[in-house]
């Protein structure tokens, strides 16, 4: 599949949602549709996993376990998220006083019976023309 000239130069995406919401597995569809091959990690622990797609960076963090704004910093996640790439946040507000506003806030609420509620909020320009 061909990867979407909307997503580029760049767009940010906030994933919100309780412990278990599909976070991790909306990210690994969207990757696998966008045409990742090969294993999609949680990056719960590495906080950030990397990823190509057709020449395009993708970032996909989890800050479940961010713990202080310093990290930010000294991980470099300035520089990454100043880049052109699509970045995929889980838990963006235990990183909320460092991170970008984003360009799209997805939140997801399980629905039972494998179902989920998803509700989408553009914060910007971009995020807008996004939306079908």
């Amino acid at each position: 599949m061909a990867s979407s000239p909307l997503l580029w130069p760049s767009t940010f995406i906030a994933l919100d949602g309780p412990l278990g919401a599909g976070k991790t597995t909306f990210v690994r569809h969207l990757l696998r549709a966008l045409g990742v091959q090969g294993r999609i990690k949680s990056p719960t622990f590495a906080v950030m996993e990397p990823y190509t797609v057709h020449g395009q960076t993708v970032s996909h963090f989890d800050f479940y376990r961010f713990q202080n704004p310093g990290e930010w910093a000294d991980a470099g996640f300035r520089d990454i998220f100043a880049a052109p790439g699509l970045k995929l946040a889980e838990w963006p507000e235990r990183a909320a006083a460092v991170i970008p506003v984003p360009d799209w806030s997805l939140h997801i609420d399980p629905a039972g019976n494998d179902r989920r509620d998803v509700t989408v909020h553009a914060f910007t320009a971009h995020g807008v023309a996004l939306l079908p």
